[in-house]
Order: C-alpha cells, then structure tokens, then sequence
C-alpha cells in the first residue's frame, strides 16, 4: 500500500468515526428527551398542584391571620412586607388607630415580601408564619415591625429573630423545624400569588371590602375611612 492509499484510508476511518459519534449523539440526544420531557411535565404539574388555593381581597380564607370582630361588616386586607419602611409606618397607624377601630373590622394580614429589595423579608415572613403556628403571629408581627430600623441594618437576622421567639416564650427549635414544612412556605407564596393576581403593585397595599384603597398616613384618617366604610 501506496502512501495516498495510506492516507485515503485515514480519511475513511476518520469519516466513518465521525459518523458513528454523530449517529450517537443522535441517539443519546432522543433517549434524553423520551426520559426528561415527562419528568418536567411531571414537574410542572406537581408544581401547579402544590401552588394551593388563593383568595381574593374580598374573601377571608382559612389559613389567614384574622384579628379585630369577625361579626364586622368590615374587611381590611393588607398585603405588607416587614422588611418595608413604608409598611412600618402602615403597621404603626393601624396600632394607634386600632383601639378605635378594633370593634368595627376584621383585620386580615397577607405576606407580600419583596426580595430584590428586601433581603430579610422572606426570612422575616417565615418566622411570622412558625410563630403563628404556636399562637403567637400577631405578637411577631408587632415585634418585626417595631424593630424593622433594627434588624434590617443586620449582616444577619436569624440570631435576632430567634430572640423574638424566645421574648415571647416560644419553642426555637419548634419554630425552626416548622419553617422547613411546605406548608408554611406555600402560605407566604400563596399569600404573594394572591396579591398579585389582585392588582397588588408595591407594599403596603390595603383594600377595604375587596376594593383597594390609599393607605392612610395618619390614625384620624384610618379611623375614618373605617368608619366611612362601616356606613
């Protein structure tokens, strides 16, 4: 054999490997869509079925947080991030304006954390949520509030949210297990979803009776606009 046989040869050998990668590429790439495409199917409706029911501004659902007369004719939603300033001043006009109003509504709270901005308010939701499920949201809703110009400033917020729990007697490691269940994180993700699909926008945003409304910047005036609503 010749050398341009030699070489000819080559070439062939050479073509023909390169054929036998491509046919298993081929082969490799359909066996890769025949297992994965079902499997993320599978995944998205999983996913669609675990989301959980939402409910609108105008409905009180089972697992929301209720405070105030649940006879009242009167519905506060309020969709608020604790990490927000804003919704820290909405948290404080409420508390002032509360003692008058209490009697006259039902006050329901709805997560609507917004994390590109506000690093902790996942966080903050999720430990809401653990103190809640041991009888306590409302008195974590007051603390996280009240010393949001605290912890926000924090490299880390755990260590301080944890001595919430323990301010209000509650079990840490309890609260800790429970902020691993799904459950829980499908409330502050239902909570969000729900907002949105209202027309929720930015925090703190407030509807009274279904319809949304400017949130009050002072006690007087929440006190009126439930009063004027009660009318």
């Amino acid at each position: 054999m010749n050398k341009r046989e030699q070489q000819r040869l080559i070439r062939e050998q050479k073509q023909q490997a390169a054929e036998k990668k491509a046919a298993l590429q081929k082969n490799l790439t359909r066996l890769a869509l025949v297992i994965l495409v079902p499997l993320i199917l599978i995944g998205v409706l999983y996913g669609l079925m675990g989301q959980g029911e939402v409910y609108p501004p105008d409905e009180i659902g089972p697992t929301d947080h209720v405070r105030g007369n649940p006879e009242a004719d009167t519905t506060l939603v309020v969709y608020a991030d604790f990490q927000c300033p804003a919704c820290a001043t909405e948290h404080r006009v409420m508390s002032q304006a509360w003692p008058r109003i209490a009697s006259d509504v039902q006050l329901v709270f709805r997560h609507y954390p917004l994390t590109t901005t506000h690093p902790f308010a996942w966080t903050a939701a999720l430990y809401s949520e653990a103190a809640g499920r041991q009888g306590k949201f409302w008195e974590m809703y007051d603390l996280l509030f009240m010393n949001q110009a605290y912890w926000s400033g924090l490299a880390s917020v755990e260590a301080e949210f944890d001595g919430y729990l323990e301010q209000l007697d509650l079990n840490v490691e309890q609260a800790h297990q429970d902020m691993q269940d799904d459950t829980l994180l499908q409330k502050v993700r239902n909570d969000q979803r729900g907002g949105t699909r209202a027309g929720v926008r930015s925090t703190p945003s407030l509807f009274v009776n279904g319809r949304q409304v400017p949130v009050p910047q002072n006690p007087v005036d929440m006190i009126a606009l439930v009063n004027s609503a009660s009318e």
